[in-house]
């Protein structure tokens, strides 16, 4: 249900954009072939052979009829769909859907896409079927992918070609154990459509006044969730997180951020209790406080009323050591109005994640 939640949330950060569009569209299908990546080598023997899959696509045009497309060099937004065969029997195949946004440079012969979404994996890991599986707990994973390409549109009625690299990154971001994820490097190649293209309207330039400043904002969030240790069955546990942070903005695009996190994991509980049992002489008393306080920087970029944030903290409060004192988040807000807004997020240690997070907050 928690992965569910979160594609609706994204989808609707996308689509809700364009709601009142009546610009042309785009479809696009891309074959790829490539490698998984060994970022750790306790999936090397998830390594035998090489990964297939294909890419579908749906991306709506825009054209500046809001400030903020002229802004970004008039992207498109849209949905995707990819089938992935890993060549190993023990991870087998994933079915995926995305929402994404495709970014273009180069008089718009570069592009950049970014996706975030849901996949589903045919054969998780099990203790007596499937235990070699030790990358996916779970049949439901979080599932990120980027796509950097050649891309020509409109050759010959509406047709068009790109090709470049894609990484495909899966992960069920440790709502339940094993969860030692999936990264996929892969080459491309395939076609572009673009439905009624000979009618396609012109680009509206910019009319922004690029001066733009705005006084420090002060916000408070709360985030929540479900996550479990890395001993596979120690039980899934909610977590709470309350954070306060000021923002100052440097332009339309860009802010900046300080500000503190309180953690309280309840899956630190169980796991203290058992490494207090299971590993005596690393003298864990058993008795260690849960809970974390970290102390962070980041910065938000703003994309109409949706948001891409990333942050790196450092716990100043941390009587359990676990993963270490560094922590990264990265994630999306959505505004409704000027104050208010949801946020999904992705709490990690460097590569290692620890939890998906559900927030909602106020900035004032």
């Amino acid at each position: 249900m928690k992965y569910f939640l979160s594609c609706i949330f994204l989808f609707c950060f996308i689509c809700s954009n364009g709601q009142e569009e009546k610009n042309p569209f785009g479809l696009d299908v891309n074959f790829f072939y490539g490698n998984v990546a060994e970022h750790n080598s306790d999936i090397s023997h998830l390594i035998t052979g090489h990964p297939t899959g294909v890419i579908l696509s749906y991306n709506q045009k825009t054209f500046g009829k809001k400030a903020w497309e002229s802004r970004y060099n008039y992207p498109d937004y849209g949905a995707s769909f990819i089938y992935q065969n890993f060549d190993n029997e023990f991870l087998d195949q994933n079915f995926g859907i995305y929402a994404h946004y495709n970014f273009y440079f180069f008089k718009r012969n570069l592009m950049f896409r970014i996706g975030q979404g849901l996949a589903y994996n045919t054969t998780p890991y099990d203790k007596k079927d499937n235990f070699r599986n030790n990358a996916f707990g779970t049949h439901l994973l979080s599932s990120t992918y980027a796509m950097l390409n050649f891309k020509k549109e409109d050759i010959f009625n509406g047709l068009g070609i790109q090709a470049g690299i894609s990484l495909i990154h899966y992960s069920n971001a440790n709502v339940k154990a094993p969860n030692s994820s999936i990264n996929s490097i892969a080459f491309n190649v395939g076609v572009n459509y673009v439905f009624d293209a000979e009618n396609s309207p012109e680009y509206i330039a910019s009319t922004e006044d690029k001066k733009f400043t705005e006084k420090i904002k002060y916000n408070v969030a709360f985030r929540a969730g479900i996550n479990e240790s890395d001993v596979i069955n120690s039980g899934q546990y909610a977590f709470y997180i309350v954070s306060a942070y000021a923002d100052k903005r440097l332009n339309r695009k860009s802010a900046i951020q300080l500000g503190t996190d309180v953690f309280f994991s309840n899956f630190l509980k169980q796991h203290i209790r058992y490494n207090s049992v299971a590993f005596p002489l690393d003298e864990v008393s058993g008795d260690e406080d849960y809970k974390r306080v970290g102390v962070f920087v980041g910065h938000e970029l703003f994309i109409s009323k949706t948001s891409l944030i990333t942050q790196l903290g450092y716990y100043v409060y941390y009587p359990f050591d676990f993963e270490g004192q560094m922590y990264n988040r990265i994630g999306l807000k959505r505004y409704v109005g000027d104050k208010f807004y949801g946020a999904l997020t992705l709490k990690s240690h460097g590569a290692k994640a620890e939890a998906v997070e559900f927030g909602i907050g106020v900035r004032l």
